[in-house]
């Protein structure tokens, strides 16, 4: 897949995740799920999900469709001074060169804090490389990011970290990598506001929902963009893995 023709573009912020190759099974499920195609920017209909309202299932996932399909690996950032568009898509371009494809292991719905996502299985040899490949984009990537505000630290702090969480934040600019890091794919929001009968129906349905996709390959990169403060993200590029 190309840039966007709008190359020269600077955007509010980038990020580089983990999603399916735009196009196959596992994309095109996963924006339908959610009801938006980061690539196209297209609303994508929901599916219908018995005893929950469509109008919920819209609100209760806003969160995730904002970001679009994706498991998070350098999660938003604001470019450093210096470094414009064209410098970041060379450097995820080349780290996804330096990169292996793999498969995931088997992905299941479950319950994450509170909300629901596909986390993958314990298959050991297979969540090692995920959590290497994760750590690399933090890393490798991190000089090309700006220093977080004190807005941003403050907004941050207010989900309660642990020191080490913080730690995190101040280092790499999210708590929520190196040790702290779990692959996921969000696929909904908080559902603290929706009743119990709600939060199963969405479960179970989710499980039916994802039940038949297929082995997903973890074999690109995909930049992504923010264009503006709170606008949705958008796919940019994907990048193969070792190509």
């Amino acid at each position: 897949m190309s840039a966007l023709p709008e190359a020269s573009a600077t955007a509010h912020r980038y990020a580089v995740y983990f999603a399916p190759r735009p196009g196959s099974p596992g994309w095109l499920a996963g924006s339908r799920w959610l009801g938006r195609c980061a690539a196209t920017r297209q609303a994508m209909p929901q599916p219908e999900i018995d005893g929950v309202a469509a109008a919920d299932l819209h609100r209760l996932t806003a969160a995730p469709r904002r970001y679009g399909w994706h498991a998070t690996l350098k999660a938003p950032f604001a470019l450093a001074p210096g470094i414009d568009r064209a410098a970041l898509h060379q450097a995820v371009q080349a780290l996804a060169r330096s990169l292996r494809p793999f498969d995931l292991p088997p992905l299941e719905v479950a319950r994450m804090d509170d909300f629901l996502a596909l986390l993958p299985m314990p298959v050991p040899p297979a969540n090692a490389a995920i959590d290497a490949l994760a750590a690399a984009c933090v890393t490798q990537l991190q000089p090309l990011a700006a220093p977080l505000s004190d807005a941003d630290l403050a907004r941050r702090r207010r989900a309660a970290l642990t020191p080490r969480q913080d730690e995190l934040l101040q280092r790499w600019g999210y708590p929520f990598v190196l040790g702290e890091f779990r692959f996921h794919l969000s696929l909904t929001g908080s559902l603290r506001q929706a009743d119990r009968q709600t939060q199963a129906l969405l479960q179970d349905a989710a499980r039916a929902f994802f039940r038949k996709l297929p082995a997903q390959p973890f074999d690109g990169l995909a930049l992504f963009a923010e264009p503006a403060p709170g606008a949705d993200f958008v796919l940019l590029d994907w990048l193969e893995l070792g190509a």
